[in-house]
């Protein structure tokens, strides 16, 4: 995400931090190479401009040319003026209604409007809300489908709704079903187009004015660059929309998007989304996307995804494990492979990391599907062998491989980077961390 845009900032921070004394000239030949990274990024040129202007203005302001640390003092500005450009401060759903609380959804078909309904439902359930999710796409049959798997696999209620219905009808009916059935929050996945369109915009003003919603949820997809800029203006100048998602901010997108929808729309960026699975859904905070852009990770987010994720006593004595060298078998190995999926898997917790350390990580990089294959291949044995996986031994080993559906040769590499790892903790009891680092490489499952 924003990888680019990233590396190109990340110099030009590093390069200003080393100025001991700051002019004209060297702030403009800096505010230069950001201007390009913004556009490069398909940021929107009126956002780059007073970007920049503002900038130029506070890095030549007394403050920072009378800094004791005047390169330090301008990448503050840069942070702030950042912030400010996405909107200062997270702006949380508001649900203070009488229930059921309507979260509205618009968007282009393909923006990801289904898909964020179901991990919206998620992250409301984690709450304690009662949800109801109902599709009103009548259009794409296949999107009702996708609503009523989303629903089986969260265990979160959808209303029934079929493609020969009437879009206002099945809403209405279906806020009926929520109030009856004291449900907290009902949302309501609404149908897009390839293109925005008067009677697309006619049918979802229709159902804002039938439904009332407490939020007005834009979904935009990051991936469409200055055209998601375009298409978050014209929503927004025919619904009240009350924020925006930004979708699929993980793929091989220039991520402008992130930095000028705020600004165009004039609506708080609400959530992004950082990949296809349910969890990979996080409440936008400006001040850390800030932090990222500019190389410096984001760690509050990665400690509120522990938090969530990381059962804190199986912590406790997986440390108590590794501080003393002994006792960490196959079983520990499995429950941190599987808590690492839990919170979006290595790339996600990589993208919150400083660059420094982000590049070093990639240096390393963790296959996934390695993962998944590795916790199968766990999955086959008794309990026994992985308490014990020195006892396996050829026979066990196929069997082992049938039952995980992979070759042999898959689980003798599993069981050496496991011994590896054993000898890698004993090295930490007894405090060598050197020998440690230079250990790393190759230790998870998936390392190359």
């Amino acid at each position: 995400m924003l990888d680019s845009l990233t590396n190109r900032l990340s110099g030009v921070i590093k390069t200003l931090r080393g100025q001991a004394r700051l002019t004209e000239t060297n702030v403009q030949d800096a505010l230069r190479e950001v201007r390009m990274a913004l556009l490069e990024a398909d940021v929107a040129l009126p956002v780059v401009k007073e970007f920049i202007a503002t900038v130029k203005e506070k890095a030549l302001g007394v403050e920072v040319v009378g800094s004791l640390t005047p390169g330090q003092a301008v990448v503050g500005v840069v942070h702030r003026e950042l912030t400010r450009l996405m909107g200062e401060a997270n702006s949380p759903l508001d649900l203070a209604t009488t229930p059921p609380a309507v979260i509205l959804m618009a968007g282009l078909q393909g923006s990801g409007k289904t898909t964020t309904t179901g991990k919206l439902a998620r992250l409301l359930k984690e709450q304690r809300k009662k949800v109801l999710m109902v599709s009103c796409d009548v259009y794409r049959p296949a999107a009702i489908e996708q609503l009523a798997t989303l629903g089986r696999q969260l265990e979160v209620e959808v209303y029934p709704s079929t493609p020969d219905q009437k879009p206002l009808l099945i809403a209405t009916a279906a806020l009926d079903h929520a109030r009856r059935h004291l449900h907290d929050v009902i949302i309501v996945d609404t149908a897009g187009r390839l293109a925005i369109d008067e009677a697309m915009m006619d049918e979802i003003r229709a159902l804002h004015g039938a439904l009332s919603p407490r939020e007005t949820l834009f979904v935009v997809d990051a991936m469409q660059g200055q055209d998601a800029v375009n298409v978050a203006r014209a929503f927004g100048e025919a619904l009240p929309l009350t924020g925006v998602v930004l979708t699929k901010l993980d793929g091989d997108s220039r991520g402008g998007a992130a930095l000028s929808v705020r600004h165009v729309t004039g609506k708080p960026i609400k959530f992004v989304g950082l990949g296809e699975k349910l969890a990979n859904l996080e409440p936008f905070h400006p001040e850390r996307m800030a932090y990222r852009v500019l190389g410096m990770g984001d760690i509050l987010s990665l400690v509120e995804e522990a938090h969530r994720n990381v059962d804190v006593a199986e912590a406790e004595k997986l440390a108590k494990k590794v501080k003393s060298g002994k006792g960490f078998d196959l079983g520990d190995l499995r429950g941190q492979m599987l808590q690492m999926r839990r919170m979006g898997g290595m790339s996600a917790l990589m993208d919150k990391l400083p660059a420094q350390l982000s590049q070093m990580a990639a240096a390393a990089p963790v296959d996934e599907r390695v993962i998944g294959r590795s916790i199968g291949i766990i999955d086959s044995m008794t309990p026994g062998e992985r308490a014990r996986p020195e006892i396996i031994k050829a026979s066990r080993k196929r069997r082992i491989a049938t039952g995980a559906g992979v070759p042999v040769q898959e689980v003798n590499r599993l069981l050496t980077q496991f011994e590896q790892m054993q000898k890698m903790m004993k090295m930490m009891s007894k405090g060598g961390m050197q020998n440690v680092l230079r250990g790393l490489k190759g230790m998870l499952p998936g390392g190359r």
